[in-house]
């Protein structure tokens, strides 16, 4: 399936440095700059862009992920407790989206955003932080992955904005093993994505190759860039970030509101 309308390849390009930067930098898919971008500016349906979007991530999660593994900060085990949690959250996710009440859960996630935002002010990990991996953490990490990925099928949020945070605060992880091990998480869960989209034919090809490879160049300059950065500078960026994404959630409860 392709949209009506033709999106310029510049435009593409463009959305697809935005996304790979931010995946890099984050520990993120990247799709909440990528999806409203191709819906709103570039005036692409909103299920064709999420698929779109889904697509594009793979090869930008992949990249990502190579790149912090080759720096040595991906957690392997975390990542696939993480991956198997969530494949089975999200399709539980996609079941509930029209029996659950929407409003109440996504009020519930955008208090834990407001909440991480003010944490990542005051709580910094430290570099040589690791996760003290034993049979209750893997348990727990397979629950997080879940709760995540009903999280990303009732509410659509990428599963980064919820997973790096958690493995700071609550897993011990420092900041670059859970942006790498995020990434790393996210590919089983795109695969499946798109797997899915493709059956109900909401993928744009030739967008998502765009957007997907432009993200991939800019992905190994962002995460090395992140590396660089001091853990408490690196944790106001991404604070800023989420007041991105909790001011976009909160105009569009308004905008539902106001009909």
């Amino acid at each position: 399936m392709t949209s009506e309308v033709r999106p310029s390849a510049f435009f593409l390009i463009l959305i697809g440095i935005a996304g790979g930067i931010l995946s890099g930098l984050f520990g993120i898919g990247g799709g909440t700059i990528i999806v409203p971008a191709l819906a709103i500016w570039l005036s692409m349906p909103q299920k064709l862009s999420a698929g779109t979007s889904v697509l594009a991530i793979l090869p930008t999660a992949v990249v990502g992920a190579t790149t912090y593994a080759l720096q040595g900060h991906v957690d392997w085990i975390a990542a696939i407790c993480l991956a198997l949690g969530m494949i089975i959250g999200a399709q539980l996710g996609a079941l509930l989206l029209h029996r659950l009440p929407v409003n109440v859960v996504q009020w519930a996630f955008m208090v834990f955003l407001a909440v991480v935002i003010v944490m990542l002010w005051f709580v910094v990990p430290q570099r040589a932080d690791e996760i003290d991996m034993t049979f209750w953490t893997a348990l727990l990490l397979v629950v997080t992955g879940f709760i995540t990925g009903v999280l990303s099928g009732l509410l659509g949020v990428g599963g980064g904005v919820v997973v790096v945070p958690v493995l700071m605060f609550f897993f011990g992880s420092n900041d670059l093993v859970a942006k790498g091990t995020s990434l790393l998480m996210m590919i089983p869960g795109s695969i499946s994505g798109t797997l899915g989209n493709l059956r109900r034919q909401n993928v744009d090809f030739r967008a998502a190759a765009y957007v997907g490879l432009a993200a991939c160049v800019f992905v190994p300059f962002s995460s090395l860039f992140a590396s660089w950065i001091d853990p408490f500078w690196g944790n106001v960026a991404f604070s800023l970030y989420l007041v991105f994404i909790l001011a976009q959630m909160m105009v569009r409860w308004f905008k539902k509101r106001a009909k």
